[in-house]
């Protein structure tokens, strides 16, 4: 059954009180707040798909732009100096967290080293690429107009225990050597 009360979808909501622009049910134009056809300012369905289109692009070229600024920025002033970027509030705790040396590790990667990336945070290293592919996917989207990739929920949790799992192994004595930051700054 359909719900004939003004705003609920049914025919009695129109273009006009939905505020939508574009084609109406029965194939006129509406522009927002204008009523059928002929109406002084027109939108065309054309006209609506470009600007959305536009707008599929906004996100992954504000995210990438801010990636790159930030690479620019670890390459300009290396992390590896004491203080450069503040203090890890990890140290406070005297256990590594996840993200420990992960600016370092970056750093280093973009500087081509990648032993000494692994030696600061391993997980950096196997995590940026595959970031960077999900970035490049995301693009790939936007330019097919398609909607973004959407993982599945049991993908977020998986990966939130791999990290977990992480961060507890790479504070065990035996494993600190292999998996744990090389040194504080």
């Amino acid at each position: 059954m359909t719900d004939t009360r003004p705003g609920r979808g049914g025919p009695a909501r129109t273009a006009a009180s939905a505020g939508r622009v574009g084609p109406s049910p029965d194939g006129a134009s509406l522009a927002a707040g204008a009523g059928p056809a002929g109406a002084a300012a027109t939108v065309r369905p054309a006209q609506v798909a470009a600007r959305d289109s536009g707008r599929s692009w906004s996100l992954p070229t504000t995210i990438a732009a801010l990636a790159v600024g930030g690479g620019v920025l670890l390459v300009l002033r290396s992390p590896h100096v004491a203080g450069s970027y503040g203090f890890c509030p990890s140290l406070l705790l005297g256990i590594a967290c996840p993200g420990c040396g992960g600016m370092r590790a970056t750093a280093d990667l973009l500087h081509g080293d990648v032993a000494s990336a692994w030696s600061y945070n391993p997980l950096v290293v196997v995590g940026l690429p595959l970031v960077l592919a999900l970035t490049a996917r995301w693009f790939a989207d936007a330019r097919a107009d398609r909607p973004p990739w959407s993982p599945p929920a049991w993908l977020a949790w998986v990966g939130l225990g791999l990290v977990l799992a992480f961060w507890v192994l790479r504070n065990v004595p035996a494993l600190t050597p292999y998996l744990g930051p090389l040194a504080v700054p």
